[in-house]
């Protein structure tokens, strides 16, 4: 099992663009064996993906050729035995976990961060997420 987190910029992000972005992930992971969670807001999506590594690095593809998506950048990879989010085809969280002010991310706080903070960041959003049920 492969999981990987990744950052982008939003492409003219408003709530009909977020909706397809979810819709068409939702659709994709599903016939993918794929499960994740993005985290978003106006101004970066940070996204986690876990599957199989060839289901990963072709969903990966499809995301870095996606317009919706700017300046796409891979943030953390690692191998693991579970998924993290194994019901969630793609756990929407609108910015609610976020750590990080909107000043931060843009003076680079994600370049900054490491892989670990990443890590923890979707570990608590994934507990979190328990209590809510699946998609």
């Amino acid at each position: 099992m492969t999981q990987i987190i990744y950052s982008s910029v939003p492409f003219g992000f408003d709530e009909a663009i977020l909706g397809g972005v979810l819709m068409d992930a939702r659709r994709c992971n599903t016939r993918d064996g794929l499960s994740g969670a993005l985290l978003c807001r106006r101004d970066v999506y940070l996204q986690f993906l876990e599957g199989s590594p060839t289901a990963v690095e072709t969903a990966f593809a499809r995301i870095r050729r996606d317009d919706r998506h700017l300046e796409v950048t891979m943030r953390a990879s690692r191998s693991v035995p579970d998924r993290m989010f194994g019901t969630w085809a793609m756990l929407h969280d609108p910015a609610k976990s976020w750590m990080w002010s909107p000043a931060e991310i843009s003076d680079g706080i994600l370049d900054r961060a490491s892989a670990d903070d990443l890590w923890a960041l979707f570990e608590r959003l994934a507990v979190n997420s328990q209590t809510e049920g699946s998609d």
